[in-house]
């Protein structure tokens, strides 16, 4: 089947369990949307937020982009648009939502990326009028700089996982310097969590603060994972 096709024939499905055989939900949907939860996951074809969670239409209030990042908060200048951080004020302000989530996962391109690429002095060859994906993944150089520091002998396999988890951190570090974000936090309206979707042992880790470490949510299938000890 062509690809378009299917594509088609997946919303023929869609339609027909939520405007024929299930239209309830949709009936409510029709009158706004009133998410719980802000997920903010990574473009990669293969982590749909909604898909890996088991979510029905209204249930998240979205944000995708490569590496799944949080840029700082920075007043808003002429020329510079800041589409993360609107919806990031959208969902706090406006919806209300009660928590936040920021979702890596294992092979993450845009993180392979950060680390593939030179650092910013090195850099000045590449047409910067050109090179969007560069000055995005900078955004999580203080991860990479962790792992060259703490984990220059280890695999290359083992410092992709490192820096993808330390993005994380660096996300969660960069939502709190949003005022509106700190004042909700600040009242008990919102929470903050990281996730790690483990792609290849298929399971799901949230960062602890009190173990600086991340741990297993769900466990894999085989029980006998080293992501679960």
């Amino acid at each position: 089947m062509h690809t378009i096709e299917r594509l088609l024939k997946g919303f023929e499905r869609f339609q027909q369990h939520y405007f024929e055989d299930a239209p309830a939900l949709f009936d409510s949907l029709r009158s706004g949307q009133h998410p719980q939860t802000l997920l903010i996951g990574c473009s990669d074809s293969r982590v749909d937020p909604g898909l890996l969670l088991g979510c029905d239409p209204g249930d998240l209030f979205t944000v995708r982009n490569v590496a799944n990042l949080v840029p700082p908060c920075h007043e808003t200048e002429a020329g510079r648009l800041h589409g993360v951080s609107a919806a990031i004020q959208f969902a706090v302000e406006q919806l209300r939502v009660e928590r936040i989530i920021v979702m890596g996962h294992g092979g993450c391109g845009g993180i392979r990326a950060l680390l593939a690429r030179p650092d910013p002095e090195e850099a000045g060859r590449i047409d910067a009028g050109q090179d969007f994906i560069g000055p995005w993944v900078r955004i999580a150089s203080s991860a990479r700089r962790m792992v060259e520091q703490s984990l220059s002998h280890a695999t290359a396999e083992q410092r992709q996982r490192a820096c993808e988890q330390a993005a994380i951190l660096v996300s969660l570090g960069n939502l709190e310097s949003f005022p509106f974000v700190r004042e909700a936090c600040g009242r008990g309206a919102l929470t903050l969590h990281g996730w790690y979707f483990d792609l290849q042992a298929g399971a799901l880790l949230a960062y602890s603060a009190r173990a600086d470490s991340f741990l297993p949510l769900v466990c894999p299938l085989r029980r006998t994972s080293p992501v679960c000890g």
